[in-house]
């Protein structure tokens, strides 16, 4: 069955538009930001449905408390129920005779769940249950990732974001430095989190639950066809709708796997708002290692009167060989883009709590105040050809848009306020007054809540070889095997970025 041809769940309804995978309505959506938030939501909705939860995941650890504080949770007349997530599924089912539960994790968990003994019981305690079926995903070229997250309840209500329901994840918005609650499931501290992700109710759901349920078939389970007899009302009481009744697009990112075709739609969607820029674009991002994004704004930005580009960052990437991979390369394309960035509209920050600097794992990007753009994707190779993707975004030049301009805007002062310790309604008069975004920062950074300018390393050579060529982020499975001679990389003939002339190089 290829995701694309298969016409029991809609997949035969393509969007003839660059980039876009389809469009679909949605009666309200809502950005959450930071996991806090979104795994209380989370509980809230899986609470109202009735028939099926499907859950899928670069990660999942059953581990993780849905709400900090006690063990037991209840809260207007719904009962006492478990915050830990894996008592949680198997208290829902017991509760809820005809609800189904499924859950969709990448398959590297298969190395690392083992080494999470509690979850292994959740895990032999579910078995049982018919209604409750975990699997590993496999289906994806070595190398490759499956790295979307996706929840849909009852086909009603769908998010999509850059959020796992995993260790290390949950955070308030204030991030306090030092916060006691931000524990691992062993002991342990983990530093101040950064996240984002959007919960959809109506059409859109459906077609995220299409896109799930083809996943799900690929990785071996039963397909598990449209909802019949769901809850109605799911979307969580406490969860204001900042948009009602607008169009959301969906792309997607595919590597070619046994027959089915790579999709490289949200590289397409990148580079189409990118030139869709006239003024600015707010940008949040765990990498910026994409070579084609990079060329896209060092063209931008050699423009006369060039947008202003803000891409809030975390100061390194998790993990050394990360910081490697993308820290390196996040170097070498700065340095690249500053030498077309004739007024310097190009700036990567980083926010800190205090000392600590935020790690930021948020995927999301603003232009304009007129598109926003949410989901799972970095601005990195892997992200644009390689792991399985899945972005939303509103476009406030599609029909019918045209009221969501505001709400985008305040979602982007929201943002901005979160990082440097200021309300929402203090942005747009200090906006004003400053006259962009890069100045705001320079002049209300002083507290503890702050974003710093990046400071970028100077690389070794064999870091630079290692960034030019891509080496650990390459833009297709198969160069992975390549002699490094062979490979590509961040420079080439042709493009905007090209590896500087040594001396006595003929051109």
């Amino acid at each position: 069955m290829d995701g694309d041809s298969e016409q029991g769940r809609g997949f035969d309804d393509l969007s003839a538009d660059t980039g876009v995978w389809r469009y679909a309505k949605a009666s309200r959506a809502s950005v959450i930001v930071d996991a806090a938030d979104y795994f209380d939501l989370m509980q809230q909705a899986m609470l109202a449905a009735r028939r099926r939860v499907l859950l899928i995941g670069w990660d999942f650890d059953t581990r993780i408390h849905l709400a900090h504080g006690r063990r037991w949770y209840g809260k207007r007349g719904k009962g006492r129920y478990p915050r830990r997530l894996g008592s949680f599924i198997l208290w829902l089912v017991r509760h809820r005779r005809k609800l189904e539960v499924r859950i969709l994790k990448w398959s590297y968990g298969v190395l690392t769940w083992p080494f999470r003994g509690s979850m292994v019981m959740d895990l032999l305690r579910w078995f049982p249950n018919r209604r409750i079926d975990f699997k590993f995903d496999t289906h994806h070229p070595v190398g490759c990732s499956h790295h979307q997250k996706i929840a849909v309840l009852d086909d009603r209500v769908g998010v999509c974001g850059g959020i796992d329901m995993t260790t290390g994840r949950w955070d308030t918005r204030e991030h306090c430095e030092g916060d006691k609650r931000r524990s691992k499931p062993r002991g342990g501290y983990y530093g101040p989190w950064h996240d984002a992700t959007m919960m959809v109710e109506g059409e859109v759901a459906g077609a995220l639950a299409a896109l799930g349920d083809d996943r799900w078939a690929h990785a071996g389970g039963t397909p598990l066809g449209p909802v019949e007899g769901g809850a109605q009302d799911i979307w969580p009481a406490e969860l204001a709708a900042q948009f009602e009744n607008v169009e959301i697009g969906i792309a997607r990112t595919r590597a070619e796997y046994c027959g089915r075709r790579a999709v490289t739609e949200i590289e397409e969607l990148y580079l189409a708002h990118i030139a869709r820029a006239r003024h600015f674009i707010y940008a949040e991002s765990q990498y910026f290692a994409s070579r084609r994004v990079a060329e896209a704004i060092a063209l931008r930005v050699a423009e006369p009167d060039p947008p202003e580009i803000l891409l809030v960052n975390p100061a390194h990437a998790e993990g050394w060989l990360e910081q490697e991979a993308m820290d390196t390369a996040r170097a070498r394309l700065s340095r690249s883009i500053g030498l077309k960035d004739h007024k310097k509209r190009f700036n990567i920050v980083v926010p800190f709590s205090g000392e600590e600097p935020i790690y930021v794992h948020a995927k999301l990007m603003i232009v304009d105040d007129k598109i926003l753009r949410i989901g799972s994707s970095n601005l990195n190779n892997r992200s644009m050809r390689l792991d399985s993707e899945c972005d939303l975004f509103i476009d406030c030049a599609r029909p019918g848009n045209e009221g969501a301009c505001d709400a985008i805007a305040g979602l982007r002062h929201s943002l901005l306020a979160e990082h440097l310790g200021l309300r929402a309604e203090e942005i747009g008069p200090l906006l004003a007054q400053h006259g962009s975004m890069i100045e705001l920062v320079k002049h209300c950074s002083g507290g503890r809540r702050q974003l710093r300018r990046l400071d970028l390393p100077e690389l070794t050579a064999i870091e630079a070889d290692m960034a030019d060529n891509a080496l650990l982020d390459p833009e297709h499975p198969e160069e992975f095997f390549e002699p490094i001679a062979k490979r590509r990389g961040l420079f080439r003939k042709g493009g905007i970025l090209r590896r500087p002339k040594r001396a006595g190089a003929d051109g």
